[in-house]
This record gives C-alpha cells, sequence and structure tokens, in this order.
C-alpha cells in the first residue's frame, strides 16, 4: 500500500518563492561566464527552486531534480554557482529523512560530471579547481547537518520515549503497590473481622437451637442477631473479593428487601415506596443507594430510638432520589461520624447531592440525589 503524499504547505511554497529570488540574483550580479545567461538557464534556475517547494514531501524526487539541474547549469558553462543552492536544501532534507545513499549518488554525480563538463570545455578557468572543490565542501557539509539534524531529533524521540515508559513504569509500580495493599487490608480484614463475626454467629444460633429444643421462646432480638451475622458475613466475603480483584461489586438495591427484612427483625418497622418506574441501575448507582439505606437504618436503629421508619425511590429520567426518615429523637446537632462522611464521599463521588439532619417534626432524615450516569472516576 503506497503512502499518500501529503499536500505542499505555505510555507514551503513562500520558502521556495524565496529560493528562486536568491538564484536569479545571484546568477545576474554573477560574473561572466562562458555562455551568459539565455531562456534555458534561466529556466534550469527556477525549476531547481521551485522543486524544494516539494522536499519534505518527496526528497529524493526534489534531489534528482536539482542535481540534474546544477549539473547541465554547469556543463552549459553559465555563470555563477547559484543552483548550488537548491541542492544544497535538497540535500540537507534527504539526509535529514534517512535518504543517504540518494545524497551520496547526487554528491558524486555534482563532482563527476560537473567537473568533467567543465575540463572538456575549450574555455578553462584557472580557478575551476578551486571552486569545485569548494562547491563539493558545501555540498558534503550540507549532507552532514542533515545526519547531524536527523540525529537530533531521533534523540529527542528517545528522550520522549524513556520518559513516557518511566511514567508507565511508575504508574505500574503504584498500581502493584496498591494491589499489594488491598490483598493484606483484605488478609487483615479476614483473619480479624471474619473470626469474630463468625463466632457471634455460631453462638447466636447455638443459643436458638437449644431454645427451641427445649420448647422455649426465641427472643426476636436473638434471631436478628443470628441473621445479621450472616448477612454481615455474606457481606464481608463479597468484599474481601473485591479488594482482592473481582470487580463485582457486592450490595445492591436486588437485596433491599433482605435489607428491610433484617432490620423488622432487629425491632424496627419500616415501610418502602417506589415512585417512577424502577430499572436496572448502573453498577456503582445501584450499590450507592443500597448503601445510603443501609447506613441510614442502622444509625436509626442504634441512635435514634425510633418506633418506625420509611424508606422512599423516587426514578426520574436522569436521576435516583433516596429519601429514609424516621421518628425518632433526633438530635439539635449533627457531629458526623464514619459512615455519614462514607455515605457523603459516595455521593459526591456520583456527582449527586446528600442532605441529612433533624426533621421539623420530629426524627432524622437522609436525603439523596444520585445521576443515573456511571461516573468515569471510578467510584465505587
Amino acid at each position: 500500500m503506497r503512502t499518500p503524499i501529503p499536500p505542499l504547505n505555505w510555507r514551503d511554497l513562500a520558502q521556495a518563492a524565496g529560493l528562486i529570488g536568491l538564484v536569479l540574483l545571484g546568477a545576474v550580479i554573477a560574473p561572466p561566464a562562458r555562455v551568459g545567461l539565455d531562456v534555458g538557464g534561466y529556466a534550469l534556475l527556477v525549476v531547481a527552486a521551485a522543486a524544494t517547494a516539494a522536499r519534505r514531501a518527496v526528497p529524493v524526487a526534489v534531489l534528482a531534480v536539482t542535481t540534474a539541474a546544477m549539473v547541465a547549469y554547469e556543463i552549459r558553462g553559465y555563470p555563477g554557482v547559484v543552483p548550488a543552492l537548491p541542492v544544497l536544501v535538497a540535500l540537507f532534507t534527504a539526509v535529514r529523512a534517512g535518504h543517504r545513499w540518494p545524497a551520496g549518488a547526487a554528491v558524486g554525480v555534482i563532482a563527476i560530471g560537473g567537473l568533467i563538463g567543465e575540463l572538456t570545455c575549450d574555455q578553462l578557468s584557472p580557478d575551476v579547481l578551486q571552486r569545485w572543490y569548494l562547491l563539493i565542501g558545501w555540498l558534503l557539509a550540507a549532507a552532514v547537518t542533515g545526519a547531524l539534524a536527523r540525529a537530533h531529533r531521533a534523540y529527542l524521540e528517545q528522550v520522549e520515549q524513556r520518559a513516557a515508559d518511566a511514567e508507565r513504569t511508575r504508574e505500574e509500580t503504584a498500581q502493584r503497590r496498591a494491589d499489594a495493599e488491598r490483598v493484606r487490608i483484605a488478609r487483615e480484614l479476614h483473619d480479624t473481622l471474619t473470626h469474630h463475626i463468625s463466632i457471634i454467629k455460631v453462638h447466636a444460633g447455638v443459643a436458638v437451637h437449644l431454645a427451641r429444643k427445649r420448647d422455649e421462646p426465641v427472643p426476636d432480638a436473638l434471631v436478628a442477631i443470628e441473621r445479621a451475622s450472616g448477612d454481615a458475613m455474606r457481606e464481608l466475603r463479597a468484599t474481601l473479593e473485591l479488594l482482592r480483584g473481582d470487580q463485582q461489586s457486592p450490595g445492591g438495591l436486588d437485596g433491599i428487601a433482605d435489607l428491610l427484612d433484617g432490620v423488622r427483625a432487629a425491632g424496627l418497622p419500616v415501610q418502602m415506596t417506589v415512585d417512577g418506574e424502577r430499572r436496572r441501575l448502573p453498577t456503582v448507582v445501584d450499590r450507592t443507594a443500597y448503601r445510603i439505606v443501609q447506613e441510614a437504618l442502622t444509625n436509626t436503629t442504634r441512635h435514634a430510638g425510633a418506633a418506625a421508619a420509611s424508606v422512599r425511590f423516587a426514578y426520574g429520567d436522569d436521576v435516583l432520589s433516596v429519601r429514609v426518615d424516621d421518628d425518632g429523637r433526633g438530635c439539635a446537632e449533627v457531629v458526623p461520624g464514619i459512615g455519614l462522611s462514607g455515605m457523603r464521599e459516595r455521593v459526591i463521588a456520583l456527582g449527586g447531592s446528600l442532605r441529612t439532619g433533624p426533621r421539623p417534626g420530629g426524627g432524622f432524615s437522609v436525603r439523596a440525589e444520585l445521576p443515573l450516569v456511571a461516573p468515569t472516576n471510578g467510584a465505587t
């Protein structure tokens, strides 16, 4: 598949136009030579200079045109060596683009063809060798400058690549450290919380079993402890899997009924209402809504001394409203703890809003507005 030739830009055209004027001026003011300038001489000058406009697109072709024009100009015996200017530009561009062999061939053609052409003419200038040595020196200098420019560009690309590699290495190292820290946290949680919650669940289960075996009434609080510890174990295992690399987030509105049943078993009546058409939510929004209700009801059960609570979900076109109210004691001033702070962080990460505080008629209220668009900042 052939690479398309890029179009000429205005800078290349402007430089070529300036070069045309420069070579024409140099030819006019040059000392007289074997042949005076005619239409052919001017044409060779214009063609060589104009060709440089395409030097970035087709450097080898431009080098061939300028070399041929210069050799023809010198063999014909026109005044001056002004065609060397387009050749110098073409040589520099070709070598910088990596075309060293064509550049060497061009210098060889000019050195051999042009010099032989002058030596075979009838009117040989006494300083012809000195003039051609100087010209070849300028051509070699242009080629060397092109090679240096190419090496400098390669060096800059290498530096940029090294910087990108270093940045990627730092990110990979940071990611590995974060993964290792998550695994360590998961291990610590497993070795501590899982052990204690398991003990609570076993003791509660044994107490319930013995009470039923003796035909004694089982306290509701004991049943609630057994159920809550079981739920805590399941959520803790899901959280540990998440910390160890499982991308599935624990908790969601699919489990809201089980959550409310557990709260009711603990002695707090809860009513739930849903406004709007219930539908599947982005995973992060779904889990955040569940956690808000879970934390709000946990606080109500522990601190409010409430007789009842209500949970309300309102599905809008682009927002989910979550509201949890209770009729407990409330408080004059709210001091956010870890639960409320974590709740607010989750909501803010989604770009939503959260309001918490005492209700005018008594009790406490938690209200959250969650955008129904999955965030791009990795909130969980």
